[in-house]
């Protein structure tokens, strides 16, 4: 018998004073058995630094949610897509493969990805020669223990406060708060 996913629900209050965005998302996440809370809360900072897409991309007229993730490779983590059903944004958390970004660039206007792990720079010295020719491709690189720290904030049902400054994400909630200075690698 296959494993179900486990949900979570989060309130998602972003107030990204770098790009004058601010609003409340109401957020359902299907959590994979393999997937772990740190991959998860990964997930949900990289909807608060995504998020002001919304409307910088698409004038409020769109729907930024959570993909399938790793219940399906080919779907984003998240995505951001205008009424018309064009993906304006693709985005991936982790590690893929060049393959895939260039499948997800000749689908979507912008893809970014936000690698964690603490052989993310392995990876991107790998990958990197790859996707450089790939102009709608942005890299982030999370710092490891902003992840450790952001999986402590997991819980069921989530209420959470994100703060976007000068590139930089505050995450907090009642069990405390995580601040994480992504580093961009491309």
């Amino acid at each position: 018998m296959a494993l179900k996913s486990t949900i979570y629900k989060a309130v998602l209050q972003v107030a990204d004073i770098d790009h004058g965005f601010y609003q409340d998302l109401s957020l359902t996440l299907a959590r994979h058995p393999s997937e772990t809370d740190e991959r998860m809360m990964i997930r949900l900072a990289a909807m608060a630094l995504s998020a002001h897409a919304l409307q910088d991309r698409c004038q409020g007229d769109g729907r930024l949610a959570f993909g399938a993730g790793l219940s399906d490779p080919d779907d984003p983590d998240m995505s951001l897509t205008d009424f018309t059903g064009r993906k304006r944004l693709w985005v991936e958390v982790g590690q893929p493969e060049d393959k895939p970004l260039t499948r997800a660039c000749s689908q979507a206007d912008e893809v970014v990805v936000y690698a964690y792990q603490s052989s993310s720079p392995i990876w991107w010295r790998n990958l990197q020669s790859k996707v450089m020719r790939l102009d709608r491709l942005s890299v982030w690189h999370l710092p490891v223990p902003a992840g450790e720290s952001l999986s402590r904030l997991a819980e069921r049902s989530m209420q959470l406060q994100a703060t976007v400054q000068e590139g930089a994400l505050t995450l907090s909630s009642e069990r405390g708060s995580v601040y994480v200075e992504p580093e961009r690698w491309k």
